[in-house]
């Protein structure tokens, strides 16, 4: 017996079901020469004619039926168990959903996120991830991670694939009754005025700080601190003036009323706001479904911070 083409075991059940060369051909989409053709390699392939003419078609040799009995529970299981496509039912997952966020991205997508999960995805639990660059690649290879969105600069490497959201910029929040209010700032008010500074690494925020010093602007920084959540209580008590992403501008100015945001002295790019996943993940429908439910939620046509 010559080496077994796998693919040709269909056209010996349909033959075997059909009991006619154009029936099997007509039920597997195929033309009555190609049918014959395969039946010609089977035949060379178990040195057996399998089928031979009948009065009204064909009839199976004790080698086909031999084949069919033995073959098709094992071509069914493997179509079924291997071969169908896995669906994902995020009604029935219990998974917990790992999203890697920063601080700003928590206030900015955790809040739609959450409310999307809990109608879609009722009994997933919710796990927002923060850690380190070189943390966030390890925890992404081992599965413990699902997505990350937001800025991430270092997830540029080979096994990871990203999808543009939207476009985000800068703005300089303040005091509600700070006395250099205004739309927008003049580069002398600007320098005037007295600056809160996030360091926050890897974040957006380096961005900005880049194009200060490429431009060799110097501001007075009277405090420095890693942190964006302390940002509106110590702006709202204070002359202080802080240069953020505009959606968390936006956000603190909503909260309260003491907050104002106004726009830099100076055109400066935005950023790009985007979602990643691991290339071992890219064809997982569970990891597909919760691209979707992102691209849908974040985008430009959806995106509620650009206009405000």
């Amino acid at each position: 017996m010559q080496k077994p083409d796998l693919n040709l075991l269909p056209i010996a059940f349909a033959l075997y079901d059909e009991l006619s060369v154009s029936r099997a051909a007509q039920a597997l989409g195929m033309s009555q020469p190609a049918v014959s053709m395969a039946l010609r390699k089977l035949r060379a392939t178990f040195n057996d004619p399998l089928f031979i003419r009948g009065p009204t078609g064909v009839i199976p040799t004790p080698r086909a039926h031999a084949l069919v009995r033995t073959t098709r529970p094992l071509v069914e299981r493997l179509q079924r168990d291997v071969l169908a496509e896995v669906r994902f039912d995020p009604a029935l997952s219990t998974r917990t959903i790992s999203i890697a966020l920063s601080d700003v991205g928590e206030l900015v997508f955790l809040p739609k996120l959450l409310e999307t999960f809990r109608v879609r995805a009722p009994q997933s639990a919710i796990r927002s991830v923060s850690m380190p660059p070189a943390q966030l690649v390890q925890g992404f290879e081992k599965g413990d991670i699902d997505l990350a969105v937001g800025y991430f600069p270092d997830l540029t490497k080979h096994n990871f694939l990203q999808q543009r959201l939207f476009t985000h910029r800068f703005a300089c929040l303040m005091r509600a009754g700070h006395p250099r209010r205004a739309k927008r700032l003049s580069l002398e008010n600007f320098l005037a005025m007295e600056h809160a500074v996030v360091h926050a690494e890897g974040r957006s925020q380096e961005i900005f700080e880049r194009f200060l010093a490429r431009k060799r602007i110097r501001r007075k920084v009277m405090l420095h601190t890693p942190h964006f959540l302390s940002i509106p209580i110590i702006i709202g008590r204070s002359d202080l003036v802080a240069t953020v992403p505009h959606a968390l501008a936006i956000h603190f100015t909503r909260m309260s009323r003491d907050l104002a945001l106004a726009m830099p002295p100076f055109d400066i790019a935005g950023f790009d706001v985007k979602q990643h996943w691991h290339r071992k993940y890219h064809s997982d429908p569970r990891n597909r479904w919760l691209r979707e439910q992102v691209a849908n939620l974040f985008n430009d046509e959806t995106d509620e911070w650009r206009e405000a």
